[in-house]
């Protein structure tokens, strides 16, 4: 499989901007997450990346630097977990951060594809719906709230997982529900347990007890290969380099499995 990197905060080979969108093929051709513009569209055309054939889109979540870019692209099934679409808030400037377009709008745009469960995609890709938070050390505090005030654990934060003759790849998004409990239900609904490769946003902006536990898990799963991105701090990078081997993603890398 391949994984080509349309959008990363860290520019490589092609411009950054804060967000996340991978272009994942394995049997199927997997538009995962759209970034917070139409940088998806640009640097794919730099990279002579044709998306026109793209089978589905998947969205990881409902913030606005995953789900901009929905502005810019139609006409494709798009596959998220249904509370994707909720209007939802930052705490710190109550500046909205969710997606472009409602649900309504989304209906109208897309063959739009509605799952709290496992949705299977092209044989070998699962959209991994509502991941169960089963740990005690992620997904325990929330920097968002929902329209009306209520905490906003975005509980919709979902991943792909996609089996390999190597083993599983886990592709998160921003790891909102957690990095580990991510790559737990990963494994229990695949029915893979060896993970060969974690990649993407794992939500950790400074190596504290989240940072420490999720390296140890990493360990004790051997994980062959993490590749950090989105949302992981130098810091944590610099620590989980210490234990296994990890390939920092940038914008415009293209990942062999």
């Amino acid at each position: 499989m391949r994984i080509t990197v349309l959008n990363d905060e860290k520019p490589g080979k092609c411009a950054a901007e804060h967000g996340l969108s991978f272009l994942v093929e394995c049997k199927s051709k997997i538009l995962f997450d759209v970034g917070p513009s139409d940088i998806f569209l640009k640097n794919a055309k730099k990279l002579k990346v044709s998306l026109d054939d793209v089978d589905v889109i998947v969205l990881s979540h409902g913030h606005w630097d995953h789900t901009n870019g929905l502005k810019f692209i139609s006409g494709k099934e798009l596959v998220c977990h249904p509370d994707c679409f909720v209007k939802r808030f930052r705490k710190n400037d109550n500046e909205y951060n969710g997606p472009p377009i409602s649900l309504e709008e989304a209906k109208k745009k897309f063959r739009l594809v509605l799952s709290e469960k496992p949705h299977e995609i092209g044989g070998n890709a699962i959209f991994l719906g509502e991941i169960p938070r089963l740990n005690d050390f992620e997904a325990k505090e929330t920097e968002f709230y929902l329209e009306g005030g209520k905490d906003d654990f975005i509980m919709g934060d979902s991943a792909l997982a996609v089996k390999t003759e190597k083993g599983l790849v886990v592709i998160a998004g921003c790891s909102h529900a957690g990095i580990c409990n991510i790559v737990e239900y990963a494994k229990k609904v695949s029915g893979v347990e060896r993970v060969y490769a974690v990649i993407g946003g794992f939500h950790l902006s400074e190596m504290n007890d989240a940072g420490r536990k999720t390296i140890e898990y990493f360990k004790k799963e051997k994980i062959v290969r993490v590749y950090p991105s989105h949302c992981v701090s130098d810091a944590v990078i610099e620590k989980m380099s210490e234990s296994f081997p990890v390939f920092p993603v940038r914008s415009g890398d293209v990942i062999e499995i």
